[in-house]
């Protein structure tokens, strides 16, 4: 059976731009449309402005809004709205220099000090403890009174003391990016130092820059308004902070002259704070969550028909729903795309019965691994899954709620992932994260928890548990975290283990070790084992019967023996000649093979006096 291609209309998933997740966040975009209009304001004040914002006219001291001037005038006579205009200028204008200031000291430095460590690191980081430890307000006042108020200065000074912040953040994403095998490559490359920090770590800590800087300008106009509140600042530049001064100088006289500085500046500030917050947002949930509307979109197109459920060649399931530890009946997952809806599985069904070994075999890609993930209900974000029905031990688990499908997490279904250093907590020894599952899960007593997890870690196979209870994940080996990973699994003796590509990053010696402590386990409990790898060697070593996917189907299913023996599809045999040369496991196939399907008399009394090969 050969795999149809997807379907023309359904474009690859291409990654979605910081700006267009932005647009998608009603908050932002309110927050940026007011900003934008403030800004516009400020560029347009020489154009909107109906007077000179210094000129005076007695006449309109403490004026009422109206006669030509729609916000009244102050007391000294002059428009408070041509002087709330230009103060947008140099609001903005003093936020722009202290956000430039803070940004071209505290960037190099953090990314430098993350990069090289060292001396350069404790250098950097003590002047950055030096400048918080400062009273940011009684330097500026000096610097205000040594430099004649000078507007720009005062505002560079300010941008020193922003700059530990953003010294703070790059260092702190450099240390995270400088071991990255792509920074490694670059050295081995022969690329210099100058360079790998100006293209490498330079793009790595974008992101949490354009987020301070939110945050920075919001913080920079309140401290500017400030200083201007107290006096600091020529009377002749017109500012919010002097309009609010004057307003709070007459303000049981006159209150509207302190009213609309005071919206302006905090309309202003809120703004670039649901702006810093939305970025903020952004940045830390890499994948954007799909909307109501695009799920329903997804769901309503995996539920369309798209033709018969994909049963192998065969057509038929091994065993019925009763007597199955697991069976998937025509599972479909999709993804929201740009141009529509991608599927990355389309109609697959299968199924393990107690006691049986299930190999789920694919090229990477091929949907074996979100298949799982559909059926132990761990989906990654924006994936929809329709089955015309899940079983497990025999209960039909599809239709539940996501909290009652959750809970046979560690009670049914038992689940081994990959990559075993990964998925251990650094932060926390062994006996924690194999204790709490049991006390939260199967509701044991700290004590029974402990034994419990004693008894499984001497089960798979580690002579010493109660030092490796003691230790943390980076204190034991590969091999032996995967054994934690596999005692984890077990330890609430589920009815269904799963394990995907549990020997991937494990040596081979210690592959073998691992399987054959699979093997032992799914002979004690009796339980459905289903191994999901691309490595047709592992298939052969452990599997009874075997799942071929491409392309989001199931090209070909049958008994172990008979796929190495007789692959239907070109697929398979291309894959089992790919990975399977001196495997483990194909001699011992090869001869059971022989011992159950004994070859046809080819004497040339049956022939014809022809020899025929197969």
């Amino acid at each position: 059976m050969t795999a149809a291609p997807f379907p023309a209309t359904l474009a690859p998933v291409k990654r979605i731009s910081l700006v267009r997740r932005y647009f998608r966040r009603p908050v932002g975009v309110a927050a940026l449309a007011v900003f934008v209009v403030v800004v516009a304001l400020a560029a347009l004040a020489p154009l909107l402005a109906p007077f000179d914002p210094n000129h005076v006219d007695f006449a309109l001291t403490h004026a009422a809004p109206g006669n030509g001037h729609p916000l009244g005038g102050d007391t000294a006579g002059r428009d408070l709205f041509s002087r709330l205009l230009y103060g947008a200028q140099t609001t903005l204008y003093g936020a722009v220099i202290t956000c430039v200031a803070g940004l071209l000291l505290g960037v190099p430095a953090g990314v430098t000090a993350g990069y090289l460590g060292g001396a350069t690191d404790r250098i950097c980081s003590w002047i950055s403890d030096a400048l918080q430890s400062v009273p940011v307000i009684i330097v500026l006042l000096v610097v205000a009174a040594g430099t004649g108020q000078n507007f720009t200065v005062l505002m560079i000074a300010l941008g020193v003391f922003f700059a530990p912040g953003y010294y703070r953040i790059t260092r702190a994403r450099a240390l995270a990016v400088r071991k990255e095998p792509y920074i490694d490559a670059a050295r081995v490359a022969g690329v210099t130092t100058p360079r790998i920090l100006r293209t490498h770590m330079m793009r790595a800590v974008y992101a949490p820059i354009i987020v301070q800087t939110a945050l920075t300008a919001g913080i920079a106009i309140g401290l500017q308004a400030g200083l201007q509140f107290l006096g600091i600042g020529s009377a002749y530049t017109p500012s919010w902070g002097q309009m609010m001064l004057d307003g709070f100088q007459n303000i049981l006289t006159y209150p509207l002259i302190l009213l609309w500085p005071s919206i302006a500046l905090g309309v202003t500030i809120a703004a670039l704070a649901f702006i810093g917050s939305t970025l903020a947002d952004l940045v830390s949930v890499r994948v954007e969550q799909p909307t109501r509307r695009a799920r329903a979109r997804v769901r309503e197109a995996l539920v369309a028909p798209v033709g018969l459920p994909d049963r192998g060649p065969s057509g038929q399931h091994a065993h019925s729903a009763e007597e199955c530890a697991l069976r998937v009946e025509n599972l479909r997952v999709g993804y929201s795309a740009p141009a529509g809806v991608k599927e990355v599985v389309r109609g697959v069904s299968l199924d393990a019965a107690p006691g049986e070994v299930l190999g789920i075999v694919g090229e990477s890609g091929s949907g074996k691994t979100q298949t799982i993930f559909a059926v132990l209900g761990l989906l990654p974000a924006g994936g929809t899954a329709a089955a015309d029905g899940i079983w497990v031990d025999g209960r039909e688990v599809g239709g539940l709620p996501p909290k009652e499908r959750a809970a046979l997490l560690g009670r049914s279904i038992g689940y081994v992932p990959q990559e075993p250093m990964t998925n251990l907590d650094p932060c926390y020894p062994i006996e924690r994260q194999l204790v709490e599952p049991l006390r939260h899960v199967h509701g044991l007593s700290k004590a029974a928890a402990r034994a419990r997890a004693r008894e499984v870690l001497v089960r798979v196979g580690i002579t010493d548990p109660d030092r490796v209870l003691s230790c943390y994940p980076h204190q034991i080996s590969g091999g032996m975290a995967q054994r934690v990973l596999i005692a984890g699994a077990v330890a609430g003796r589920p009815s269904l283990l799963v394990a995907d590509e549990p020997t991937t990053a494990l040596d081979v010696t210690v592959q073998a070790e691992v399987l054959e402590l699979l093997r032992e386990l799914r002979q004690e409990y009796g339980m459905a084992l289903v191994i999901v790898t691309h490595n047709f060697g592992v298939v052969a070593d452990i599997c009874d019967r075997v799942a071929v996917m491409k392309d989001g189907r199931i090209v070909e299913t049958g008994p172990v023996e008979r796929i190495f023996r007789q692959p239907e599809d070109p697929y398979t045999a291309e894959l089992i000649s790919a990975s399977l040369d001196d495997a483990d496991g194909r001699d011992e196939l090869d001869d059971r093979w022989t011992r159950d399907h004994p070859a046809p008399d080819r004497s040339p009394a049956r022939t014809g006096g022809e020899e025929t090969g197969r």
